[in-house]
């Protein structure tokens, strides 16, 4: 799976017309800006449903909109 975060962050800046910045989203959201930063710069980082559901809340989306399946290599 592919966290799209990055995406619904230039998403949600665009929709609010302003700068969101990791701290700002890791402190409404309930989650370690640490957490944040290595979901974005670490492809393969893998976290819980509870991070994935935290960061649905705070985008107000679904979960088809945060994540996207990608294929593996055989």
């Amino acid at each position: 799976m592919i966290i799209k975060l990055k995406q619904c962050l230039a998403d949600k800046e665009q929709w609010d017309t302003r700068k969101i910045t990791l701290d700002e989203v890791a402190e409404k959201a309930g989650i370690g800006r640490a957490t944040l930063t290595r979901m974005i710069n670490k492809r393969d980082y893998h976290v819980g449903l509870d991070i994935i559901d935290k960061l649905c809340d705070y985008f107000n989306c679904d979960i088809n909109t945060l994540l996207v399946r990608a294929k593996k290599d055989r």
